[in-house]
């Protein structure tokens, strides 16, 4: 494992004959060119391999209960700790993450070579979440598919330091991901979104619903423990028959004692001016998941998206020195030329196509 920054190669990677690269870690199985990023924006082409920009790069921390992913039936009593990179498959509309989700700014300095936030080896964050004495670590805040290199590193540390592992994601995922995730992974806590095929094409062109719903099912089927979560916003999902075909699939699908989490909308982003959900709401979404034989439902009124607007700074968290925490992550690989610069568009802004073409 690395001791500094460096790209890491994306584990599930197609190369191409013409030098081509299609990266299997979601389903938007991004086919991409040299000097290309996918959607996610975490993972780039560099001379017919693909690597992974945010490998180690620490976004957010916040150590809380487990209970505020939101995850009831597995060790409830028990602390976590958060963490989360950058980079997001999805382009939710009422994000509350957005600088982390999408972290344009932090990608795009990353790609650039020009990145000063902190970086910490997997060694490092378990130390630091034993250090503050949680039971587990929970990949969140960004989706944890666009960085699962290093959550199948951590992970696997975790395990052995006795820790246990929570990933909270949209489960746009592909099942080769989910197979390598399932020995390394405790628990999933999912989105299901709306069972809207419009609602999903809004935030994720290429997505279904279907797709989600089976990588769902799949995770089950791995043996990870699955809660999943709706978040009920006024006027896009909240029509009642919908949240009830929610709990339905849930019922079928996962069993009737898998836990469901209706949580509650606060405006932000583009959906700044709707309001935030009335508890009513979530009350009836709620009452009608026990309608259809579902057990395990709970409607909450204060939690919405697992959001790290106000966690404490990583450095707060990470007891590293200022090199680790300040320094620009420069990637010294032979992937990256002499500049460090990875991607294109920024290599013919600095004048140095004619030494990558």
């Amino acid at each position: 494992m690395l001791e500094n920054y460096q790209l890491v190669e994306t584990l599930l990677q197609q190369p191409l004959e013409n030098g081509d690269v299609v990266c299997n870690l979601c389903l938007w199985r991004c086919r991409l060119r040299h000097g290309q990023r996918g959607f996610c924006q975490a993972h780039v082409n560099r001379n017919g391999k693909l690597y992974n920009l945010s490998y180690g790069i620490i976004s957010a921390i916040e150590v809380e209960s487990i209970r505020n992913k939101p995850v009831y039936h597995y060790r409830p009593d028990s602390r976590v700790m958060s963490i989360g990179s950058y980079g997001c498959n999805f382009r939710c509309k009422g994000c509350h993450n957005l600088e982390i989700s999408w972290g344009v700014e932090a990608l795009d300095k990353l790609a650039r070579g020009q990145s000063s936030d902190a970086f910490a080896t997997p060694a490092q964050m378990v130390e630091t979440a034993l250090k503050h004495e949680v039971d587990g670590i929970a990949f969140t805040y960004s989706e944890p598919a666009v960085w699962l290199e290093y959550v199948l590193d951590v992970s696997r540390l975790a395990h052995e330091a006795g820790l246990f592992t929570v990933y909270v994601s949209n489960s746009f995922v592909t099942d080769d991901a989910l197979e390598l995730m399932a020995p390394h992974i405790d628990v999933l806590c999912s989105d299901i979104k709306s069972l809207s095929a419009e609602f999903y094409k809004d935030i994720c062109p290429v997505g279904t619903v279907e797709q989600v719903l089976e990588s769902i099912k799949k995770a089950a089927e791995l043996g990870i423990h699955v809660e999943t979560r709706t978040n009920v916003i006024p006027t896009k999902n909240d029509n009642l028959d919908e949240l009830k075909g929610v709990a339905q699939w849930i019922h079928d699908n996962l069993g009737a004692d898998s836990p469901w989490h209706v949580t509650k909308f606060f405006p932000a982003y583009k959906l700044s001016h709707l309001p935030a959900t009335d508890n009513a709401i979530i009350d009836a979404a709620a009452e009608a998941g026990r309608a259809v034989g579902l057990q395990n439902v709970y409607g909450h009124s204060d939690i919405s998206c697992d959001c790290a607007t106000e966690n404490a700074p990583v450095s707060a968290w990470l007891e590293l020195d200022s090199a680790a925490l300040e320094g620009i992550n420069q990637c010294a690989a032979s992937c990256c030329g002499d500049e460090g610069i990875l991607v294109k568009k920024f290599e013919r802004e600095a004048g140095l196509l004619a030494k990558t073409e």
